[in-house]
């Protein structure tokens, strides 16, 4: 019996029009002479050159001149030893050099795909057979930079999915650099980050068991760390970048939830925040908190990180610590088993592994969960998200890598008292590139961040090709029951496909 899997017609393409404003930066030097350049015009000229801009990019940003001017602050600095007085400038000054100091970057220009979906909170107002999901997206833009974006969802009884339309801006959240560190937990990411060894024990000797951001930057600022040659100002330099891997983000209430975008922060994380995993967790009370696991890039190391928020307007933000908190497909799971954290991870980069843990951001002694068994995942087996609670076990959809690095989706089973139990595993892919499907960013990959069920089908939101996403359903206890009956220790030879039977799907 072969499953029967319905792609749907909707796809959700990246939207090049879809900009936010950032803070452009070229260096001192620079700066100063463009400051030169603005205060050497008069009013008029100053007003004239304003007037239209803001006229222009008001239509394309929800409040420009906030922009500007938090832009034109970042660089009193400049403006100071240019020799104005910062205070002294009128606000279209202000706007101006603002201006000069802004950007737009497409957030969505190359690609947008690797899904993740949860219940909304808000479930008001629907009729029955109907739910309202929150989907996140991988959004890519110039530069290969990824960030976080949202969109809301409705899907109906019969498993009909409508994406509602974004909204006509796009916000970066405020930053609250309000985080108590750890300072054993601190020290130790940041030796995992390869920072000084030597000027992190003089940290440590000069910081107490916990601190906050402003003894931190006071401690090395007291220590003239920053005023150190250029090497050693580097390894200064990390340890405050790493500091601000902890943090708070706030969306602005008036937004809708398309409007928000989770942009990199960290210099921990200026190539990327990759393939977030939604989960709705909850908590022993009954109490519901939703987290995501991510990971961040920097363009030569990665960090996974812990995003958690109840109401995606605030969202904490922290990295996770532990021999077991490496690599890349690190998955929550939606509630404690025995009174522990557990977490699915990849920490060798192609087989699965299982954790618990008392504490949500330290993860240690992975055990090995699964490893590649058959054709189409005999380069890396992983999570496409985080398990699935069902009557019949933990559902976790997989993917696997196989003969000219093809990711497809394949699906196992675990057992709800001890996941460390495979009930079952499909013995052929659930989903495959089709031939629509293999063309994109990058050719015959599908990828998924995390499903959910609905009136006993599987929603399975996907990646195509890293470019695109659609979703694909399937029959909830058609799926368990051949997962149930399927033998995971099969052997190869018996599950070799043709091209052909593997296409018809």
């Amino acid at each position: 019996m072969r499953l029967q899997i319905e792609r749907k017609p909707i796809k959700v393409y990246p939207d090049p029009k879809r900009v936010i404003a950032r803070f452009f930066f070229n260096g001192e030097e620079r700066a100063m002479e463009v400051v030169k350049q603005v205060m050497g015009l008069s009013s008029k000229e100053v007003f004239n050159l304003i007037s239209p801009l803001l006229q222009e990019y008001s239509k394309r940003h929800r409040n420009i001149t906030k922009i500007l001017t938090r832009h034109c602050k970042k660089i009193k600095p400049c403006i100071e030893k240019a020799g104005y007085e910062f205070d002294s400038l009128d606000k279209y000054e202000k706007l101006l050099l603002g201006s000069y100091f802004t950007h737009e970057y497409s957030i969505e220009s190359a690609a947008f795909f690797n899904p993740s979906v949860v219940e909304d909170p808000d479930q008001s107002d629907l009729v029955e057979g109907e739910k309202r999901l929150i989907i996140s997206f991988r959004a890519v833009g110039e530069g290969h930079i990824s960030s976080v974006v949202f969109r809301r969802a409705l899907i109906d009884r019969d498993h009909n999915i409508t994406v509602l339309p974004a909204g006509n801006y796009i916000d970066e959240a405020e930053i609250i650099k309000n985080a108590i560190y750890n300072k054993k937990l601190f020290l130790k990411k940041a030796a995992d980050s390869r920072i000084d060894i030597e000027i992190l024990d003089e940290m440590g000797n000069k910081l107490n068991d916990k601190f906050d951001y402003a003894t931190l930057r006071k401690v090395i600022l007291d220590g003239k760390g920053l005023q150190e040659d250029n090497m050693k100002k580097l390894e200064y330099d990390k340890i405050l970048w790493l500091s601000d891997t902890y943090h708070e983000i706030s969306f602005s209430r008036d937004t809708d939830i398309s409007d928000r975008v989770i942009f990199p922060i960290s210099e921990f994380e200026r190539k990327g925040i990759e393939d977030a995993r939604f989960v709705r967790f909850v908590k022993e009370d009954g109490s519901v908190i939703f987290y995501a696991t991510y990971t961040a890039f920097d363009g030569a190391m990665i960090m996974p990180k812990l995003l958690q928020t109840t109401d995606f307007y605030d969202f904490k933000i922290s990295p996770l610590h532990g021999v077991g908190a490496q690599n890349k497909n690190l998955a929550l799971f939606p509630r404690k088993i025995k009174g522990k954290y557990a977490m699915m991870s990849r920490i060798d980069g192609w087989n699965n592994y299982l954790m618990y843990s008392d504490k949500l951001t330290v993860w240690d002694n992975p055990v090995k969960l699964q490893s590649p068994i058959f054709p189409w995942e005999f380069i890396q087996i992983g999570n496409c998200g985080s398990p699935i609670e069902t009557e019949a076990g933990w559902l976790l959809i997989t993917h696997g890598v196989g003969p000219m690095r093809r990711y497809v989706l394949g699906a196992s089973l675990f057992d709800l008292e001890d996941p460390s139990v495979e009930i079952g595993r499909l013995n052929e892919p659930l989903v495959i590139p089709n031939t629509d499907e293999r063309e994109g960013y990058v050719p015959n990959v599908l990828y998924s961040c995390g499903s959910i069920i609905h009136n006993g089908e599987l929603i399975i939101p996907y990646g195509l090709s890293d470019y695109c996403s659609s979703f694909a359903t399937v029959n909830l206890n058609l799926l368990l029951h051949k997962l149930k009956s399927s033998n995971c220790a099969v052997s190869r030879e018996a599950t070799v496909e043709t091209e052909e039977q593997l296409s018809a799907d």
